[in-house]
């Protein structure tokens, strides 16, 4: 795939980091559209993909955008209150 580094994070565990928008665009999010992830990160994965989209329309460089990206990021992961298209937790 060619982007990105992989960090030893535990014996069990690596990580993956991806720092170039173009990387995530072209590569990361295309294969993550092609193979779902599945459960309530699939949620996440959206709300990641909205970010990308704002960065790519350089909203991340005015104060209302980053306001934007910040309260969709304290909405991920454990943050999550809606975890369905229902809006059922």
């Amino acid at each position: 795939m060619a982007a990105g580094i992989v960090n030893i994070h535990s014996e069990n565990a690596f990580v993956f980091k991806v720092s170039k928008l173009v990387d995530l665009n072209q590569k990361i999010i295309p294969l993550f559209e092609k193979n779902p992830i599945r459960g309530v990160k699939q949620l996440d994965f959206v709300d990641f993909c909205e970010v990308a989209k704002l960065m790519n329309e350089g909203k991340h460089l005015t104060t209302e955008g980053l306001d934007l990206i910040r309260t969709i990021k304290n909405k991920m992961n454990s943050c999550r209150l809606c975890f369905g298209a229902s809006g059922k937790s």
